[in-house]
């Protein structure tokens, strides 16, 4: 007698119905890569579903917690590499001075600084120049502000030195109703601002200067 629970032949699926289920099976796992698996797991989400359901997000916390574990890790190996190894004291000989006076201590001259500060105001007729520069030493520096109570002043920052022969050394220049920064001095000497009215009305123009410099001087 035939077994009437055995399959028959022709209820067993085709070579073309295999394949085709072998190819929506890896259809779907493939979407199931794209929109799922890749945007939380990695943070990659090529299809936009994933930042969709929230999974995007997911991954991307997952790949920063990673690779901030990864960084932990490096750290900590490259302090264990890092940390000198123990080495055995060694006795160091140390010589016995016997009977000797205690040396004296050393006085050191540390050289104060002087901080000045000062605001000058000068009245230019038409046409009219005058100059207010600052005795400086080499290096030292000079914070500036000035302005005039209408109209634009030409002006010329510049320096001189009679030690150093130096007649005319100059920093800027041009045509402002006010100006305002550092200035340095570049060698031993007088560094600071001429102006000149070219308007046609007078003029007053109110410097103010602040810094370690040694006089200030207005020459007309």
């Amino acid at each position: 007698m035939h077994n009437s629970n055995s399959l028959r032949h022709a209820d067993l699926p085709s070579t073309k119905q295999l394949l085709k289920s072998t190819l929506l099976a890896a259809v779907g796992a493939g979407v199931i890569l794209v929109t799922v698996v890749m945007p939380a797991e990695y943070g990659i989400d090529p299809s936009g579903v994933g930042q969709v359901l929230g999974l995007k997000k997911m991954g991307e916390i997952k790949v920063s917690l990673a690779e901030e574990a990864a960084s932990d890790r490096a750290a900590e190996l490259n302090d264990e590499q890092q940390m000198p190894q123990e080495s055995a004291a060694v006795p160091v000989a140390v010589p016995v001075i016997e009977d000797s006076a205690p040396a004296e201590p050393v006085a050191v001259v540390v050289p104060k600084v002087v901080m000045a500060s000062d605001e000058m105001k000068v009245t230019l007729a038409p046409n009219e120049g005058t100059e207010i520069k600052l005795k400086m030493n080499k290096g030292q520096r000079a914070n500036y502000s000035w302005q005039t109570n209408g109209g634009r002043a030409n002006f010329d920052i510049h320096a001189d030195s009679v030690e150093l022969e130096i007649s005319y050394h100059s920093y800027a220049k041009g045509a402002k109703q006010s100006d305002e920064g550092i200035i340095e001095a570049e060698f031993d000497g007088y560094h600071g601002w001429f102006w000149r009215n070219r308007t046609d009305t007078t003029m007053t123009i109110t410097l103010k200067t602040k810094g370690p410099y040694l006089d200030i001087v207005h020459l007309k």
